[in-house]
């Protein structure tokens, strides 16, 4: 009998063993409820295996993972910077579109 490893860690992530497919991107779709069979449709490459295997990672080692992807997503808010103030201009003329959608919305209520 052979022992599978689904999950491997490299560049400071967790990964589908032998994929470029982040724990994360398995771990946001079952936290939103889908079930495996949903995930495996949604990554048709990996196996419904892989995608269990990942799962049962994840509710064995939860603080570690969550731990990382908070960890992964604050790296990402640091390193990314506003709209605002990489594109002023652009983001002066959403922030205008917003409004005037928003506006017919109030003008109703």
């Amino acid at each position: 009998m052979q022992i599978r490893e689904y999950i491997e860690q490299r560049n400071g992530g967790f990964y589908i063993a032998g994929t470029r497919v982040s724990l994360d991107s398995i771990v946001y779709s079952f936290k939103a409820g889908d079930s495996p069979g949903t995930i495996r449709q949604n990554f048709s490459f990996l196996s419904l295996e892989q995608v269990y295997g990942a799962i049962t990672f994840y509710l064995a080692h939860d603080d570690e993972v969550d731990i990382n992807i908070r960890e992964g997503e604050e790296e990402i808010l640091r390193s990314v910077p506003l709209l605002s103030e990489s594109r002023p201009e652009l983001y002066a003329r959403l922030e205008r579109a917003r409004r005037e959608v928003s506006a017919p919305d109030l003008a109703k209520h």
